[in-house]
């Protein structure tokens, strides 16, 4: 990890303190945007917002899946040093976060939906109820409208609304469509009755209140599953629109590529996707996943339109020349690549997400970014753009050099990410794989032209991304290859050894105090 370095503001920054908006999607893929000239997807909303800021084109998250990927981008660290490995991990208390660092800097950040944030416990009492799940909120948030994945504030206010049968989850299966059906049926809400419309609107009617500089995070939970969306959006989308899918000729080929995805892919269950499917993701074929992935494009849009909404209150409100928005996702969507759906694993489809940072003090508009960017770099952004310090080291760097038109001289030249399938509760990937629970994780290293997969005790993968940008063919064993896969792999090892917790280790003591200096950007 870097060490915490004092970064001034510019004169620009002084003058106005800016309100900070940051608004997460959860499960967007990276690629799922008309600005990056996807097949069919429009984004008129995020297209808008990348007009005026800039748009990073290869941003991944920094793990998988919602609680680890959300750790990375809240403290800016790698997961080698968060330690949330999974749904459940709980975020060491020590850590510093944007939330916290917010605070610092005189604001009031203010929560709109979860965060995903697993407490420490050490110093709670085991009887306390938010040990009982991984959904708590981040320390230094102000919660002002909570939308965990029950969705009960959201369902109460359907209710309101005249639903009274909105009483479930049940209330996302379509309109005469069966329970686990995959249908493109609207459900019985509308498009401005969805949990994307109701936080929306909370944070509008927010906005309305506030008489000083604010600092707000907006956390929709779609486009996650499950997968349903009201008109017009549930059928905007046709059966094969879009490009094609990044997969091996059936399901079988892809699980035998892999140990990892042997395991995995018959564990993957489909109602993790479809409200009421029962059963292993194996079930179903070409055409449901084509299906499912239409449903996906138009939650994407659904999303977007409520973006839309949200930029014209601001500027309704007088607030757009003032507000700094950061648009993102925790992580992305496989959307049917390699025969499977969700996140984790080493896909790029897990990982890539998008970006668009959009600052009114900058004078620079429509910038596009191609260097690879991570989740890490969101709090180190921010703090620059406050002129405020971490507590701890960061892994992540600002993307403010970016953002101000500049080319980020000295940038790194991969993505990196880490995936950990270890099971405290249970054990199951340590019994099927016979090794311990710090053993069942991998760790990626990605550039323009190869990808290295290394994990910790079963077999490696190599890709070379020029050839194969599928991700089919892993090349980790033919000998042609052996010189490329040991640079890659020694590239990984220097990166893990400059990230380690570097948050002390910059300081001395001597016999005239304490020296400390910070290192150079790396």
């Amino acid at each position: 990890m870097q060490k915490p370095t004092s970064i001034e503001p510019t004169s620009i920054e002084k003058a106005r303190r800016p309100n900070i908006l940051l608004i997460t999607a959860d499960q967007w893929r990276g690629d799922c945007l008309s600005a990056v000239g996807h097949a069919c997807v429009k984004t008129p909303g995020v297209d808008a917002l990348a007009r005026e800021g800039t748009l990073f084109r290869r941003h991944y998250a920094g793990a998988a899946p919602c609680s680890p990927a959300r750790a990375t981008l809240y403290t800016g660290l790698y997961q080698m040093n968060h330690r949330v490995c999974r749904n459940g991990s709980p975020l060491d208390a020590r850590f510093d976060n944007l939330a916290l660092a917010a605070r610092r800097a005189g604001y009031d950040p203010t929560l709109f939906g979860y965060t995903d944030t697993a407490p420490d416990p050490r110093g709670m009492d085991a009887s306390d109820p938010h040990l009982t799940t991984y959904e708590g909120v981040l320390p230094g948030f102000t919660a002002r409208q909570l939308l965990p994945e029950h969705e009960k504030q959201w369902l109460s206010w359907l209710r309101s609304r005249g639903h009274a049968d909105a009483v479930s989850r049940d209330i996302h299966i379509p309109v005469g469509a069966r329970d686990g059906d995959i249908s493109d049926a609207a459900p019985a809400y509308s498009r401005d009755e969805t949990q994307t419309a109701f936080l929306a609107g909370e944070f509008i009617r927010w906005v309305g209140e506030q008489d000083r500089p604010w600092f707000a995070h907006v956390s929709f939970l779609r486009p996650h599953p499950p997968f349903s969306v009201p008109e017009p959006f549930n059928r905007m989308f046709k059966l094969g629109e879009g490009p094609a899918f990044a997969r091996a000729a059936n399901r079988e080929a892809e699980q035998v590529s892999h140990s990892f995805l042997a395991y995995a892919m018959p564990r993957t269950d489909k109602g993790s996707f479809i409200h009421g499917a029962t059963g292993p993701l194996g079930g179903w074929n070409a055409e449901d996943f084509a299906a499912i992935r239409a449903i996906y494009y138009g939650m994407i849009s659904e999303v977007d339109a409520q973006l839309g909404r949200i930029w014209q209150a601001l500027k309704d409100a007088g607030a757009w020349d003032d507000t700094l928005v950061v648009f993102t996702s925790d992580h992305a969507e496989m959307a049917g690549d390699h025969w499977t759906l969700g996140k984790g694993g080493f896909f790029d489809g897990s990982y890539h997400i998008p970006l668009v940072i959009r600052d009114p003090a900058s004078s620079a508009a429509g910038g596009v970014v191609d260097k690879f960017t991570s989740a890490a770099d969101i709090f180190p952004t921010l703090c620059q753009r406050l002129g405020i310090d971490a507590k701890n080291g960061l892994d992540g760097r600002s993307l403010m050099p970016f953002v101000r038109g500049g080319s980020g001289q000295g940038w790194r030249d991969a993505a990196f990410w880490e995936f950990d399938f270890r099971d405290i509760a249970h054990g199951e990937a340590e019994q099927h794989f016979r090794l311990r629970s710090n053993e069942c994780n991998l760790a990626v290293i990605r550039d323009a032209r190869f990808k290295y997969v290394h994990f910790t005790a079963l077999p490696p993968l190599l890709f070379n991304l020029a050839d194969d940008p599928m991700e089919l063919d892993n090349v980790a064993a033919d000998p042609a290859y052996a010189a490329i896969r040991l640079d890659y792999a020694e590239k990984l090892l220097s990166l893990r050894a400059r990230h380690l917790d570097q948050t002390l280790a910059y300081t001395e003591l001597t016999e005239r105090g304490p020296v400390t200096h910070g290192p150079s950007d790396c």
